[in-house]
């Protein structure tokens, strides 16, 4: 598991624990932290390597199933670190394919909604090939993103290496950091400490949010389907960014004002997923609503505050 501490991947290391797989977690901790998986640092079938997957690097031992995670994955991390993020998609994902060639290992690859870049289809399906800016400040993520797809997808054709690749919408929950930028954590920290509500733009952009219990069933279910095109992992119900705001105010007791800042370069307009692909191959749809999943975010969130 590349990118196990981060955000989503402790999640799944979580899950293919309690599903009873070994799982060998590396990470730099560039973006990823030890907190996340401090609780799984003495499970005997849990291992922690830290090691940035740019360098080559060998696992030892029979290897089932390679998740690639690794990566920068909000704009605050990704404009801090623009050459790691396009590292981690170019040289990253090259040296775990490699891994994977060798030991005919299943190769996960988990992208991105950003592909699409801002798109002129709605809701995106994976037939389209995006609207993407590839000299603006959000290419480092986008870009590299995209080399990745094309570079798993030569492997696949060259080597028949077994692959799949998840194109994930956006995804919220607990273990998201307090200070991470992205829309969900902004508002709920800002909601929670009395801060106005930040919002780019007129707020009338569209956003679709699926927690992260969703988003992990979804990946694990990505193992046993043998399809090498890119599938939708995400929730097709779609907001704008106001709505949510709104909504958050009212989970929270919030009586911060909304304020309104120019909008980032190349940010979408709208944001949705088609997941009739997904939901034909993988049997798979998100089930957790925003207000339940919100609520448990929230709590998270508080929690964090007090320590």
């Amino acid at each position: 598991m590349a990118g196990g501490a981060g955000f989503i991947g402790s999640h799944l290391c979580d899950f293919l624990l309690k599903k009873g797989w070994r799982v060998i977690c590396v990470d730099n901790l560039i973006t990823g932290r030890k907190e996340n998986i401090a609780h799984l640092i003495n499970h005997p079938r849990f291992k922690f390597m830290q090691k940035d997957i740019v360098c080559p690097f060998r696992v030892s031992g029979h290897i089932d199933v390679i998740f690639n995670l690794a990566s920068p994955a909000s704009p605050r991390d990704y404009f801090a670190y623009p050459l790691e993020t396009m590292a981690a998609g170019a040289y990253g994902t090259h040296n775990l394919l490699e891994i994977a060639r060798k030991k005919g290992t299943i190769f996960i690859h988990a992208s991105t909604s950003e592909v699409y870049g801002d798109p002129e289809e709605h809701p995106q399906s994976e037939s389209y090939q995006g609207n993407v800016n590839p000299i603006g400040p959000r290419a480092v993520y986008d870009e590299s993103k995209r080399y990745a797809e094309a570079l798993i997808m030569t492997y696949h054709r060259i080597f028949h290496l077994p692959v799949r690749i998840a194109r994930i919408f956006n995804t919220y929950g607990p273990r998201m950091k307090l200070n991470d930028g992205r829309v969900v954590p902004n508002l709920i920290y800002q909601a929670l400490n009395g801060q106005p509500l930040t919002i780019y733009g007129t707020g009338k952009q569209t956003r679709s949010f699926c927690y992260v219990s969703d988003l992990i069933a979804g990946l694990y279910k990505m193992i046993y389907c043998p399809i090498a095109e890119p599938v939708n992992l995400g929730n097709p119900q779609e907001f704008t960014i106001i709505k949510f705001a709104q909504l958050v105010k009212k989970l929270t007791g919030s009586k911060s004002p909304l304020v309104f800042m120019p909008i980032p370069p190349d940010d979408p307009k709208r944001r949705c997923p088609d997941i009739t692909r997904a939901k034909r191959l993988l049997k798979w749809e998100p089930k957790v609503n925003l207000t339940k999943g919100l609520t448990m975010t929230i709590k998270w969130f508080k929690d964090q505050m007090l320590i």
